[in-house]
């Protein structure tokens, strides 16, 4: 029968095949908004992946900081190396900025660490780590610098020596990366106007000795959760593991932009249908006369039937290929990072194809209500 199907269409092939590529672009958005989703899961997890602790000490009473604000005083890192089981303390600072490249506005998420030390919370694909404690600087490769491009920032010009390739944060802006003391005096250094007033006013100014997180590495065979539950009951901060930061990214910050897009999705599914289904009805009502023709030279309910829903199926499948297509085409030119994987594409396609059956109902419906003696009337 799907030859009949397949005669059918052939008599406006052009148009059937544009109409399936229209679909198919709605579709193709429906992918895209799920990688969407699968890149903000991506994202968000580059810099804690890349840090890798076992435990995240953060302010009290916060759910770290890449959820909320967090300053913790540096000298808290000599406390924290005395518990049992802690090998390594790396004092963090996290902060946006906006820089320049060419006059051109670039936000920023810049993380500060203790350059001298040899942890290295990132990867470079060009360049050397920072090897002096003040001016030099690591960029991300999507910030369009070059190694020896000078960056203003702040009181200082800091020279890119180290870049790095697809860090970015939680929120898609590139990472940048800059030794810890420098990095506490751009985010807790006011300015020299500021801290006159300040003076004026006998107002007490924040220390720059302070940072917005811990990481802690533990020695081999040490439980993350007993330490962490040691150092929270006599520092009386929050400690997180890795696993439980990794579940306040994803669940806190992401999960209502994740509800966002799937209702999003739905509703294009919805729209999908609908267009599918006025499609079919559409081509159904196109030939009536057809119909009652083939009705009355005794073709069943059942041929008609078919017909009618595997035309629909090939709309369909046109549409999804289409769609795919286009979502792979271009799912590089979106500014922040789209995943697609064949696992979402194979459900989609699932989907798909059961939107074609139900969008193919109205047609059969009103195809099953023609009357075999129109075919003479007419």
């Amino acid at each position: 029968m799907i030859n009949l199907a397949w005669r059918d269409i052939s008599h406006s092939l052009g148009k059937f095949v544009t109409t399936a590529l229209g679909v198919g672009m709605l579709i193709g958005v429906v992918l895209i908004m799920i990688g969407v989703y699968r890149g903000m899961v991506h994202d968000a997890m580059i810099v804690p992946n890349s840090i890798a602790p076992d435990l995240w000490i953060v302010q009290k009473e916060t759910l770290g900081p890449f959820a909320e604000n967090s300053r913790l005083h540096e000298d808290l890192k000599y406390s924290l190396k005395g518990f049992l089981g802690v090998k390594e303390v790396h004092p963090l600072t996290f902060q946006g900025l906006q820089i320049y490249q060419a006059k051109k506005p670039i936000r920023v998420y810049a993380l500060g660490y203790e350059a001298l030390s040899s942890f290295k919370p990132f990867t470079l694909v060009e360049g050397r780590p920072i090897e002096i404690r003040s001016k030099e600087i690591i960029v991300d490769t999507k910030t369009g610098f070059k190694l020896g491009d000078q960056i203003p920032l702040g009181r200082n010009t800091y020279t890119v020596v180290g870049l790095t390739h697809k860090a970015v944060s939680s929120g898609g802006d590139p990472m940048i990366y800059l030794d810890l003391h420098e990095a506490q005096e751009l985010q807790f250094l006011f300015s020299n106007e500021q801290i006159r007033n300040d003076r004026e006013r006998k107002a007490q100014t924040i220390a720059t000795a302070t940072v917005n997180a811990f990481a802690l590495t533990l020695a081999p065979g040490y439980d993350p959760q007993t330490v962490g539950q040691e150092i929270h009951r006599w520092k009386h901060q929050e400690v997180y593991t890795a696993q439980e930061q990794s579940d306040i990214l994803t669940k806190n910050l992401i999960e209502r932009s994740a509800k966002q897009i799937g209702m999003f999705t739905m509703i294009l599914l919805i729209v999908s249908s609908v267009i599918i289904s006025l499609i079919i009805y559409t081509m159904t009502m196109g030939k009536m006369k057809e119909i009652a023709i083939l009705k009355l030279i005794g073709a069943s309910n059942t041929v008609i039937t078919k017909m009618i829903a595997q035309q629909s199926l090939l709309l369909g499948v046109l549409a999804f290929i289409g769609g795919n297509i286009f979502a792979n085409a271009s799912a590089n030119f979106f500014p922040k990072t789209v995943i697609l994987i064949p696992t979402d594409a194979l459900k989609l396609f699932i989907v798909v194809i059961i939107v074609s059956i139900l969008a193919s109902l109205s047609g059969i419906r009103s195809a099953l209500k023609i009357d075999p003696a129109s075919a003479i009337g007419g």
